[in-house]
């Protein structure tokens, strides 16, 4: 097994081994050409990250700038969002669901290093896949940590970091990241807090 096979595997492995520099290098200059593109050009935009993620479904937008290791380890589904400055560390799979909205300054990282000082000096890393269910809204500045799951109709709290599954239909806040408490059919009348909805449209 090459060191590319055991980076997918969740396995120890050296990120500079068996073409994975050059993998990275490659999708860098994607990355580089996406994120230096005009506002108005959204049918290359559009295109482009196509090309870098794994998987996409239908409507798909990523504001710029984007940041991510080899894109090809990422999949997302239909209706997602991702605003600015998301970063997608995907040495190990990132799969996204549907109708999934990330705020400003999103990280995921699937990637992380040995605890112990020789251990991670050795430099071996890892990486362990991380999934997002469908209709989740993820806050600005959320860190989710590798091996994280997260489940179904889920809202993680701004600044939150992950460091543990969080379970369908709850709304999830903290360092570390707790539930707070389920969303119930009582939510949806609220728009923000205790502001409820003055249209109808939004049923």
């Amino acid at each position: 097994m090459n060191h590319k096979d055991r980076m997918l595997a969740g396995l120890p492995y050296k990120a500079w081994l068996d073409g994975l520099s050059e993998a990275r290098m490659e999708n860098k200059l994607k990355i580089h050409e996406f994120n230096l593109l005009r506002p108005d050009e959204e049918e290359k935009m559009d295109q482009l990250i196509r090309g870098i993620l794994g998987k996409t479904g239908e409507s798909i937008h990523v504001e710029q700038p984007f940041h991510c290791d080899y894109g090809k380890n990422i999949e997302v589904g239909n209706n997602f969002y991702a605003n600015y400055n998301c970063v997608i560390l995907d040495v190990g799979k990132v799969i996204i669901g549907n109708n999934v909205m990330f705020a400003p300054n999103v990280s995921i990282y699937t990637a992380g290093h040995p605890i112990h000082p020789d251990s991670r000096n050795s430099g071996y890393e890892y990486g362990i896949p991380i999934t997002i269910g469908d209709n989740v809204w993820i806050g600005g500045n959320v860190v989710i940590n590798p091996g994280v799951t997260i489940g179904n109709n889920v809202v993680i709290g701004s600044g939150s970091i992950v460091t543990k599954n969080i379970p369908d239909n709850v709304i999830a806040v903290g360092s570390p990241c707790k539930v707070i408490r389920e969303i119930t059919e009582d939510d949806r009348k609220y728009y923000f807090k205790d502001k409820e909805f003055d249209v109808q449209d939004y049923l």
